[in-house]
């Protein structure tokens, strides 16, 4: 009716130049209407707490751009209707509707996919700002699946706006599922890979994960649908096939509770009976450091070696960072070093004894002296 009128009126004042007056005032309505649109959200943003209206904010500023091109889409509806109205246009007429629709369609799912990822970073940094921390790769795969969801229900409902049947797509994907899963086992493969990463999580974005066997060791960057990116500690990165975390052997550092010392030290076989004593001060050295580990720790005589008596040291850190780790090694090994000395001991080293029949003796070469060395290194004359 207002349609009606406004036509009526434009036509009666306007009766050359009506169709551009009627395009000016919807260009120009929009507009102004967009910049209120603008205003106002920016105004709300402002306005709320971002501790407390995290999903509020999160759709206001998904709104606005969406919102301001969605009032274009009404706007040239009007327009459009007003030209085509007494059978004029018909080419745009027919194509104006089915544009429009997926148009509206395209604008809900820019919408939805704008909130997703607002929301999710606000639910980051909202963790962030009370200390907490948000699991990335489960963040991550929620996000994912739920961008999935929006985009291929999208694509259905645009398929059924255009004339398509869906019940029939639905079937012909049901017959031709089998052929694709065929075609594309490794794929498929990958993508459930992914899905059981999603779920068990034996590991997360910036653990660090060795596969034993393979060459792959590092730090987890990237969990996608098809591969996974691990940083190696050569800065070079893999990529993994997920389908290989559905059978391989998996080594998560980032979760180990301690880190182990094992050594086994050389002691002289001279200093057999100093043995006792040495173990009962390195005990005592290991009960009282801070570093380790007091539930469970071994340094006992293991046994006798071809050129030397082993000790074995076996414990584990409190700490888990490598270079805190490499610092407690380096204090334990030097502290038992001293222990070995203050009993008089020493560490062995690799020898060889050399037994010789009896009677032989080794006896030094007679001494030349300078002169005659110098008579014999002289030219003799012809």
């Amino acid at each position: 009716m207002i349609l009606d009128q406004l036509h009526a009126w434009l036509t009666s004042h306007y009766a050359i130049g009506t169709n551009i007056a009627f395009t000016f005032l919807v260009v120009l309505g929009v507009l102004i209407l967009n910049y209120i649109i603008n205003r106002l959200i920016n105004s709300f943003v402002r306005r709320a707490a971002p501790a407390r209206n995290i999903w509020r904010i999160a759709i206001l500023e998904s709104l606005d751009p969406p919102l301001r091109a969605a009032v274009w889409i009404v706007g040239l509806t009007l327009a459009v209707g007003f030209l085509t109205r007494g059978g004029g246009f018909t080419l745009l007429s027919q194509s104006f509707q089915p544009a429009r629709d997926i148009a509206v369609i395209a604008v809900a799912v820019w919408f939805l996919l704008r909130a997703v990822g607002r929301v999710e970073t606000g639910l980051q940094a909202h963790a962030r700002r009370k200390g907490q921390e948000i699991d990335p790769t489960a963040a991550d795969a929620i996000g994912k699946l739920v961008r999935a969801a929006v985009i291929i229900t999208a694509i259905l409902v645009a398929m059924q706006t255009l004339g398509f049947s869906i019940s029939g797509i639905l079937a012909f994907g049901g017959i031709g599922g089998i052929a694709i899963g065929f075609a594309a086992q490794g794929l498929v493969a990958n993508l459930f890979g992914g899905l059981t990463v999603y779920a068990s999580r034996p590991f997360k974005v910036g653990e660090w994960i060795v596969m034993p066997g393979t060459d792959v060791m590092g730090e987890v960057q990237n969990i996608g649908w098809r591969a996974t990116r691990v940083m190696g500690f050569d800065r070079r990165p893999f990529y993994v096939p997920n389908a290989l975390f559905n059978t391989a052997v998996l080594i998560n550092h980032s979760r180990m509770t301690a880190r182990r010392i094992q050594e086994t030290l050389h002691l002289r076989y001279r200093d057999i009976d100093r043995v006792e004593g040495i173990v009962t001060g390195v005990n005592g050295m290991l009960s009282q450091h801070p570093a380790i580990h007091h539930d469970f720790f071994v340094f006992r005589f293991d046994s006798c070696g071809e050129f030397a008596l082993k000790l074995f040291l076996y414990a584990f850190t409190v700490t888990t960072s490598y270079d805190e780790y490499m610092a407690v090694k380096e204090d334990i090994l030097l502290k038992i070093a001293a222990i070995v000395r203050q009993h008089g001991a020493e560490l062995a080293v690799p020898t060889s004894t050399i037994h010789m029949p009896d009677g032989l003796r080794l006896q030094p070469a007679p001494s030349a002296g300078p002169e005659r060395f110098i008579e014999s290194a002289a030219p003799q004359a012809g």
